[in-house]
């Protein structure tokens, strides 16, 4: 075994992050966004947007549904956990995969080590017809990418924005993700979540664990006086 292989079988997807628990709105970009990634005709696609905009969801849920399907060996890298490697051990062989999904490209894109494999590997992708979804905080344009030909590659598919959640979006994300595991969460208690805790998702659905856990251990509803003790708020 290679040693991308390596990397990429120490990558654990996060089984919550599916297209089913996701939570996006008609006529937004999020909204959109599923529909992009579950054509799988669609070869080169390019996400970006701020940290709980959804993006890594995304890419960890395309991958799931593709591991379920036909196009079993789809391949998620955060490089976020990867950009202290050799780009070259972290790249090769993708191009094997039915799917690559490269999330945090924001994080190696400007430095120039990175850049010649990223372009080599797009263009094995191409060659080989391996789909490849790329997501990112920042625009292509944003990129600070020496390489004339790796920027081209970038802009080259279609280009998504994943919006920032506002507060009602939070509230009502809340409340889908409780759903989904079978809880119910009202309009007080979600708000007051919001009101109390860091607005970033990664945070809000870590504590939406906490409270599913403890409320299967305790047999107890999300009311104010339970969500308060268990979160400490």
């Amino acid at each position: 075994m290679n040693n991308s292989k390596q990397l990429s079988l120490a990558i654990a997807l996060d089984d919550q992050a599916t297209f089913d628990n996701f939570y996006a709105p008609n006529g937004t970009p999020q909204h959109m966004a599923t529909f992009l990634l579950k054509d799988e005709g669609r070869k080169f696609a390019y996400l970006f947007g701020g940290s709980g905009s959804g993006v890594s969801h995304l890419l960890q849920a395309v991958c799931q549904q593709t591991a379920l399907g036909r196009n079993a060996g789809a391949v998620y890298l955060p490089l976020e956990e990867l950009q202290d490697y050799p780009p070259e051990e972290v790249l090769e062989g993708l191009d094997s995969a039915p799917l690559v999904c490269l999330d945090d490209l924001h994080l190696v894109a400007y430095q120039a080590h990175w850049q010649e494999p990223l372009f080599n590997l797009f263009n094995r992708c191409r060659e080989a017809s391996t789909r490849l979804i790329v997501g990112a905080h920042l625009a292509p344009d944003e990129l600070d990418v020496g390489l004339a030909d790796l920027s081209s590659r970038l802009k080259s598919g279609v280009t998504l924005q994943m919006v920032e959640y506002k507060d009602a979006d939070r509230r009502r994300l809340l409340q889908y993700r409780a759903n989904s595991r079978g809880l119910y969460l009202s309009d007080d208690v979600a708000l007051f979540m919001l009101h109390r805790l860091p607005r970033e998702i990664k945070l809000l659905m870590a504590a939406l664990e906490v409270l599913d856990s403890a409320s299967l251990q305790e047999q107890r509803r999300l009311t104010m006086p339970f969500v308060k003790s268990i979160l400490s708020l």
